[in-house]
């Protein structure tokens, strides 16, 4: 049987970072590694991130999120069962940061034939360490009922972050919990990731999984995530970031939570990851101004004539 991860996390807690610590760790395990991406919107910035992973020990696949909830379950299942017959050692999902964990567990249990292939090896969860306490219902039934599946809750951004604001974190993920009604049972590790030993890793990847109940929050919410993508973006890096600034300012353009993509200028390129708290950049070897914007309630009209403008 094939071991399956999943890494879950909510919009913009850092998920594709440590996918690429955790896949070159197992590589260099030597295992053969498989990773299964799904983003909203048409264009899945993570995967141009993850493509230097690409090697004969590693191979990537992604599954198009931008359909309903049936559909998005065919498509998951169909692809799981290919990279069963591929020869992986360990399969790695990475879904969207709203993404439901009944869905994960019921499409391996469905009728058999996943739960004859895959093992669940460890659900991780990653959560930024500076969480803060504006939330909609909705994005903390996300939270915890990630959390509350995982055996390892990983905090990212350790090394920016206060003790008293680590604690007011986790404080805030089991007060998410026992607002749906679980507990918290993973354990944390609170690290600054560049620091992390063979050790962690080898605990990380052992870790396990909870098959927790919980009451579910967002049936029949008027809460509907929804994406928008753009191609071939000209902007310089303090162009975009001004543009980015503006998107989170102004409510017009809707509920913005995370904003991400790609800008090349004369410098060179340059990945951002946006949330309406901070903007993190880094450099990176992308020649194509690529973006994703999630949020609720949309303007995408209003929004595509300032990311064009």
């Amino acid at each position: 049987m094939v071991k399956i991860d999943l890494i879950t996390g909510f919009l913009g807690s850092g998920k594709t970072t440590f996918m690429i610590k955790y896949a070159k760790y197992l590589m260099s395990k030597g295992l053969r590694i498989g990773i299964l991406e799904y983003d909203y919107g048409a264009v899945n910035v993570d995967m141009l991130l993850l493509n230097k992973l690409r090697s004969d020990k590693c191979e990537l696949e992604m599954v198009a999120a931008a359909c309903d909830e049936d559909c998005l379950k065919r498509r998951f299942r169909t692809k799981l069962i290919a990279m069963a017959m591929s020869g992986y050692d360990r399969v790695i999902v990475e879904p969207s940061g709203v993404f439901d964990m009944d869905m994960f567990f019921d499409t391996l249990r469905d009728d058999g034939t996943l739960e004859r292939m895959y093992e669940i090896g460890s659900v991780i969860t990653i959560v930024n360490a500076n969480l803060t306490d504006n939330k909609d219902k909705e994005e903390d039934f996300f939270l915890a009922s990630q959390a509350a599946s995982a055996g390892c809750i990983l905090l990212s951004r350790v090394q920016l972050s206060k003790p008293e604001s680590i604690e007011t974190t986790k404080a805030h993920i089991e007060k998410a919990a026992e607002a749906i009604m679980c507990k918290i049972k993973g354990k944390y590790l609170a690290k600054d990731w560049d620091e992390l030993t063979e050790s962690d890793f080898e605990q990380i990847s052992n870790s396990g999984f909870f098959s927790n109940d919980y009451m579910k929050v967002i049936a029949g919410s008027k809460l509907e995530f929804d994406s928008v993508c753009f191609l071939d973006l000209t902007d310089d890096l303090e162009g975009m970031k001004s543009k980015i600034n503006t998107l989170f300012a102004d409510e017009s353009y809707g509920h913005i939570i995370r904003v991400k993509g790609f800008v090349c200028d004369k410098e060179g390129g340059y990945q951002l990851n946006a949330t309406r708290h901070e903007i993190l950049v880094d450099l990176i070897a992308i020649g194509q101004g690529v973006f994703i914007v999630i949020g609720t309630g949309l303007n995408k009209d209003k929004i595509r004539t300032l990311m064009y403008s």
